[in-house]
């Protein structure tokens, strides 16, 4: 494998420059050459390295761009990070990452024990946002409806219930 030591990213043998700067590419000699995982800010930095750390990768960050007057004034540094990893943890730390959501593989096909693709599966808020209008106001008055029906069914089965104990044990 390539990395561009500007940048840090990998990239494929057959490649000669790298995209992103347009350094030319080093092969990687050294396991523990730092390489590029990913960008992140704040919370999301602090998570995935907790993971990586978690799992016993280690891992360290490189600003992209301090922005001090935002810190200065927030309080908060909202600067963007390249977390680095030792060449030689890049896929743990890939496969922690794609765990915890941090890295979105697209629409990579997942594979079962056999090397089946399991099918996937929508979940209810993916089917909820492919609704027309016309037809989420329609399933909400109707779901309205029913709701005052078991109110009004349970609230007269009730009277009903406690006429019948009045009829029986009442004066």
């Amino acid at each position: 494998m390539k990395f561009c030591n500007k940048c840090k990213h990998i990239h494929n043998d057959e490649e000669l420059m790298c995209p992103e700067c347009k350094k030319p590419l080093e092969i990687i000699e050294d396991e523990n050459t730092p390489v590029f995982m990913l960008s992140a800010q704040g919370f999301e930095l602090s998570r995935v390295r907790t993971a990586l750390e978690d799992n016993g990768v280690p891992c360290d960050t490189a600003a992209r761009k301090k922005n001090i007057s935002a810190d200065a004034v927030t309080g908060y540094d909202n600067s963007e990070y390249d977390l680095l990893v030792p060449y030689s943890a890049y896929e743990k730390a890939y496969d922690i990452c794609v765990g915890i959501g941090a890295i979105n593989e697209g629409e990579a096909e997942i594979l079962d024990d056999d090397g089946q693709p399991v099918p996937k599966v929508k979940s209810a808020t993916e089917e909820f946002e492919e609704m027309s209008g016309v037809k989420r106001t329609t399933v909400r008055i109707i779901s309205a409806i029913l709701l005052i029906a078991v109110f009004c069914i349970v609230i007269w089965g009730t009277d009903y219930i406690m006429e019948i104990f009045k009829h029986l044990f009442g004066n």
